[in-house]
């Protein structure tokens, strides 16, 4: 077995679009990946300095969603393209914007399924960013992404996550087992 030091590896890495509103109600939007579930309503995203961290100062809303095959290519662009250096990114990605109906944030209308959020804690804030932890206030999932028991059809996304290994990113399959049940079959 190869052998690495220490690095950011954990996989698969979610590629999270954070969306806030700044001080004037401009949108913006940045490519995070280091985030996750935090507890049953909340999740958490370590966050730099960011156009998104001045806004999040001045708001504490702000929308997440799920990059996607589709959207690859904006997605990647606000993750390359800081709102502090380039004013019009949201212009260049040409997402469709509307604000939340739960948080004072945008919505990409784009993209399959949003969460809606609130900050509720920042751990080791400092200059250089912070971990945000954030209520999950409500999910929004366009229709054409339901399965036919109402809920949100994960395959139907085409959800992508970041390769940090290679620095690419991997559009994510088709189901392939049953959580809380197969593992039965070794009782």
């Amino acid at each position: 077995m190869k052998s690495f030091k220490s690095t950011a590896w954990l996989l698969p890495q979610p590629v999270l679009i954070i969306g806030t509103y700044d001080k004037e109600g401009k949108p913006n939007a940045m490519n995070a990946a280091w985030g996750g579930q935090w507890d049953m309503h909340e999740i958490m995203i370590s966050l730099g300095s960011h156009q998104t961290t001045d806004n999040l100062a001045v708001n504490p809303e702000f929308t997440v969603t799920f990059a996607t095959a589709d959207t690859l290519v904006a997605s990647d662009y606000v993750g390359i393209a800081s709102g502090r250096n380039t004013p019009d990114n949201m212009q260049k990605a040409g997402w469709t914007i509307e604000k939340a109906p739960n948080v004072n944030a945008p919505v990409f209308k784009e993209f399959p399924m949003t969460l809606e959020c609130r900050v509720k804690q920042k751990i080791d804030e400092s200059e250089t960013g912070y971990f945000l932890v954030a209520e999950i206030v409500n999910i929004l999932c366009d229709e054409n992404y339901l399965a036919e028991d109402g809920k949100p059809d994960v395959e139907k996304m085409k959800l992508i996550t970041f390769d940090p290994v290679h620095h690419t990113y991997i559009q994510l399959g088709k189901s392939i087992g049953n959580a809380f049940a197969d593992g039965k079959q070794l009782k």
